[in-house]
């Protein structure tokens, strides 16, 4: 067996490994550049309706024309026979002798892409924020000291001096935040705070 013929074997493996891996999403098709007319060796996938045998697009005959062609396309736009649009890769593949004897090339029919993305944009969109930051993790204990204790500083006061106005407002604070369903957290609250039970349902009243 020929070297072009080994590379060209090898290659056709590649490319029904990678038609089979995204079926009805992508066309990959390769290209024996040695014989224009009837180029297409190999294709997985179908989606351009071309057939083993048919002739080399222009881009292959361009491959063909000039040795200096880029080894690599990739990402270009394209059209699929039907009007569908395509996202196209060509790579080609170079014998010892630094010959193009082959172009692996790889369609991904992206008219399916698009209404799932816009699809996806709808679903990730929020409305107006809420009107507290919101975490959704839950709250612990040493959570709930932190905040009382820099409630109280920022007000210049421990927690104990806090005037029962400031005591009422952090209590719905926590309320409102949701430390108060944290175990235990009502008798934090108090021994905290230096206030009653009572008191803590009073200021939720």
């Amino acid at each position: 067996m020929t070297e072009d013929e080994l590379l060209l074997r090898e290659a056709e493996k590649i490319a029904h490994a990678i038609g089979r891996m995204f079926p009805g999403l992508c066309e990959v098709v390769l290209h024996d550049l040695r014989d224009p007319a009837h180029a297409v060796r190999a294709i997985e996938g179908g989606l351009s309706g071309r057939a083993v045998g048919d002739p080399a697009t222009e881009l292959g005959l361009a491959r063909i024309a000039d040795p200096d062609f880029p080894d690599v396309l990739q990402n270009y736009p394209n059209r699929f026979p039907d009007g569908r649009p395509a996202k196209s890769t060509s790579i080609g593949l170079r014998n010892s002798a630094g010959e193009y004897v082959a172009a692996l090339c790889l369609n991904l029919d992206v008219s399916l892409l698009g209404p799932a993305a816009r699809a996806l944009t709808r679903l990730a969109r929020t409305d107006e924020p809420a009107p507290l930051a919101e975490s959704l993790r839950a709250r612990t204990a040493d959570e709930l000291r932190a905040l009382v204790e820099d409630y109280a500083t920022e007000r210049g006061h421990t927690p104990r001096s806090l005037p029962p106005s400031g005591k009422k407002d952090l209590v719905r604070t926590l309320k409102a935040r949701g430390f108060l369903e944290v175990k235990n957290a009502v008798p934090a609250v108090t021994d905290l705070l230096g206030i009653s039970r009572a008191s803590v349902y009073n200021y939720l009243r």
